[in-house]
């Protein structure tokens, strides 16, 4: 994506200051949702539907 740092990107509140494993989300428009390491802000990024990402998180344990 070549527009990726003009992106609002945000941490999960569950996401630690000491630098831990991370990734970041920004959401564009109404159609997408992009991921991306928090520590590799430069480097690849992954872009999903917005249904699948609410599949995703649907399906996720935050325990």
């Amino acid at each position: 994506m070549n527009n990726a740092e003009s992106l609002a990107w945000f941490k999960s509140s569950y996401s630690g200051s000491e630098g831990g494993q991370c990734v970041e989300v920004a959401a564009s428009g109404t159609s997408a949702v992009y991921v991306r390491d928090s520590k590799i802000t430069v480097g690849p990024v992954v872009r999903v539907s917005r249904e699948a990402w609410a599949g995703f998180v649907g399906l996720a344990s935050f325990e």
